[in-house]
């Protein structure tokens, strides 16, 4: 094991008048001697999937499981990469001959499928840029970023179309054609033509196109994709990314996998089920094609997702932290469920396993006997085939990345990236422990600094330097479509500034600490830009002021909230309730009335459902200076309002001196009226509960249910056993 992972390629920068200081310039040590770059004579990620094609033939692609007579899913049934490769020439002939050319735009609106990747090869082969269309952006973000992208053609999903449909008088100026990934009724199709679109079916606009199709020069700059994010205005905003920052990005992985894990090669079988419209899995599927593999699909519905896994049982498995916690949880309460010489073997498994992992054995030789004595059924969770593991778009708790390396029989790399760099800018090697907790260390593409934020009281010159971390290399987005104003804000003397923090660690390795601009993202990879969200629901009459905060550790949002003292007291006399202000603001009562209306005004204006609130503290005194918690012109200190109410939060009581808090099973900070957390005995490492007193939270949980009646998902949920957490004390959460 090296003791770092990263070489100084630049000094860092002192502070000026204009510029903050910022540390100095690293890359992975495996880029040491330059930055990867395309290599000449490679233009085009359609070259990927052709010399597939010219090396697998033969080799299954595409995999979907069909739903029998009797309603329930069959094998999977697969096409070649031939076939798949036919197809592609076909809808790329058929658009060209719907006026569609190279540099236009053409829309992809639906979920994982066959038919998305197609279409998506199918734009690559006419050097046509695609943009996925989704709306978790927002209500009208379908039709804003068709016309903001002037799509005029665009592959919907069946169950899509009457959405599509209805936002046609709206962009019917620029989108002409729609296809649908499978079929479309006469009635839909005579709508469309009423407002001057042609509707096809997935068959009847493959058989518009030929074999015999010329395919049109690339270049590496051409635009691949735009694909469309965040604003913090409310408006997405399209990201420009090129050939060459797609092709470079699926190099790096390759390189990577190829030098700390097994090649992967035509055998390999990737499971999809992250929206192919993000980048993260745009750019794994991506990987696995250029290498042959096999994708397998699932059918849309979380409920059967662990049974696709069983059928399909894939090699790899890419997911989000959110995904990885609930298997977790699920293979905890299994094992909890045995009985005591099963969890006495599986402890003992565990422990030897991960004190071999620590000292530098790799995972696959850590402990062979027992991965197939205790660990082989954790393994079958997962299909039984499973070699790497993939997580992404938040960060991954440190016990269960620990839990699965060691567990799973698997690699399991976390990573940080945005769509402005093209997915992945970090990455965790496999077999290196002290990277757990951490998101690992630059791609071979990429050059990463800190500069230091001084408001917000990182110091990127520090012994342990923490602040914004920052980009530059060759995969970074060319710039905001249509927003060079927004590109001029991010990219600074050719630095892509992220508005993350960053602490650098001892062995080059960087852990996400904090957020500089106030946009975030929850757990299941959905952005929220706070402010906006803060405006919202100011315009409720009984919000004096008003602090939302989420993490990316949870998939739902809190809210401290100073009410409008003349309302709630107007409310508690209509109620019979004590008009005592300090009171009501502790009333369980009053707090459900104002989390309902503040959830009221966030669905009248349209806020998403990952935006609505979970839970409120009603606060009596006015956000002030003197606790430091807004600036002289009342805005808001998001940093110090955390600490604040985290503080109170942890104001918890155990009833026995011996007990030593560890941490509150709410990972936000006050998230809980009467809830519990977990004590330490130092010396018997075992985890007991407590009933203690925190802040937030419409009512009471259950110390072994979870907060079952507050609407609060807490990580150890399903019933879990805390039981069994007794006798793993290295499953103890952040």
């Amino acid at each position: 094991m090296l003791d770092t992972y990263t070489v100084k390629v630049e000094e860092s920068r002192p502070a000026t008048e204009k510029k903050p200081s910022a540390g100095p310039v690293y890359r992975c040590i495996y880029a040491k001697d330059g930055l990867l770059d395309l290599p000449d004579g490679m233009h085009s990620p359609w070259e990927f999937f052709r010399d597939s094609v010219k090396r697998n033939a033969n080799n299954r692609m595409l995999g979907r499981r069909e739903t029998t007579d009797s309603k329930q899913a069959g094998p999977y049934v697969w096409i070649t990469y031939q076939e798949a490769y036919d197809t592609s020439l076909r809808i790329g002939s058929a658009m060209r001959s719907r006026g569609v050319n190279p540099g236009n735009r053409c829309g992809i609106y639906g979920s994982n499928c066959p038919e998305w990747i197609i279409a998506m090869e199918a734009c690559n082969s006419q050097a046509i840029t695609y943009v996925p269309l989704y709306d978790t952006l927002g209500a009208n973000a379908v039709e804003f970023i068709i016309n903001h992208a002037e799509v005029s053609i665009a592959f919907v999903q069946e169950n899509k179309l009457p959405a599509i449909v209805s936002c046609l008088p709206a962009c019917s100026a620029y989108l002409k054609t729609i296809v649908s990934l499978a079929n479309v009724s006469s009635t839909q199709k005579k709508e469309a033509e009423r407002l001057g679109v042609s509707l096809f079916s997935w068959k009847e606009f493959s058989e518009l196109g030929s074999l015999e199709c010329e395919l049109p020069p690339k270049q590496k700059t051409d635009i691949c994709t735009i694909m469309y994010t965040s604003g913090t205005t409310g408006e997405p905003k399209g990201v420009v990314l090129t050939n060459r920052a797609i092709m470079t990005e699926v190099l790096s992985i390759d390189q990577l996998i190829d030098i700390t894990d097994r090649a992967c090669s035509e055998e390999d079988t990737y499971f999809s089920f992250l929206p192919l419209a993000h980048v993260y899995d745009q750019m794994m599927e991506t990987y696995f094609i250029k290498k042959g593999s096999s994708i397998g699909f699932w059918r849309g519905d979380v409920r059967f997702l662990m049974e696709d896994v069983q059928e399909l049982k894939p090699t790899a498995f890419c997911a989000v932290p959110r995904v990885y916690d609930r298997i977790y949880t699920g293979i905890v309460n299994k094992i909890s469920s045995g009985g005591l010489l099963r969890k006495k073997l599986f402890q003992y498994g565990y422990n030897y396993k991960l004190g071999n992992m620590e000292i530098g054995f790799p995972q696959d030789k850590a402990a062979p006997l027992l991965d197939k004595l205790v660990f082989d059924k954790v393994r079958q969770a997962l299909g039984g085939k499973v070699r790497m593991m993939f997580s992404g778009a938040a960060p991954l708790p440190r016990h269960v990345e620990e839990f699965l390396r060691v567990s799973c029989c698997s690699n399991l790399s976390q990573g940080y990236g945005l769509t402005e760099s093209c997915g992945g800018c970090f990455t965790s090697l496999a077999n290196v422990m002290s990277m757990i907790g951490t998101v690992g260390v630059p791609m071979t593409t990429i050059e990463a600094r800190l500069e230091s934020v001084p408001e917000m009281g990182y110091d990127a010159l520090s012994s342990v330097p923490r602040g914004e971390i920052c980009l530059r290399g060759n995969t970074l987005f060319s710039g905001y479509y249509k927003r060079q104003d927004l590109t001029d804000e991010v990219i600074v003397d050719g630095w892509f500034h992220t508005g993350d923090i960053g602490e650098l660690q001892s062995d080059g390795s960087m852990k996400i600490i904090d957020r500089k601009k106030n946009i975030f993202k929850l757990s299941q990879g959905e952005y929220v830009a706070v402010e906006n969200v803060e405006n919202t629901y100011s315009r409720c009459p009984l919000v004096a002021s008003i602090w939302v905060y989420g993490n990316s550790f949870e998939s739902f949002l809190v809210a401290v909230v100073v009410p409008e003292r003349k309302a709630l007291e107007d409310w508690a006399i209509q109620h019979n309730e004590a008009i005592d202000f300090k009171s009501l603001c502790e009333n369980p009562k009053a707090r459900k009335y104002i989390l309902d209306e503040l959830n009221s005004t966030g669905q009248k204006h349209q806020l998403r459902g990952f935006e609505l609130l979970k839970a409120v503290h009603l606060e009596p005194n006015p956000f002030d200076m003197e606790r430091d918690l807004v600036t002289p012109t009342f805005k808001l200190k998001r940093p110090q309002l955390l600490k604040y109410y985290k503080q109170r939060g942890q104001r918890c009581k155990s009833s026995s001196e011996s007990k030593n808090l560890v941490f509150s099973l709410c990972h936000l900070p006050v998230v809980a009226e009467t809830c519990f957390c977990l004590f330490q005995n130092l010396n018997e490492r075992k985890l007991i509960s407590f009933s203690v007193d925190c802040y937030v939270c419409p009512g009471p949980c259950s110390s072994t249910e979870g907060a079952n009646g507050s609407g609060i998902s807490l990580p150890f949920e399903s019933g879990h056993k805390v039981g069994f957490v007794q006798q793993l004390p290295s499953l103890e959460p952040p």
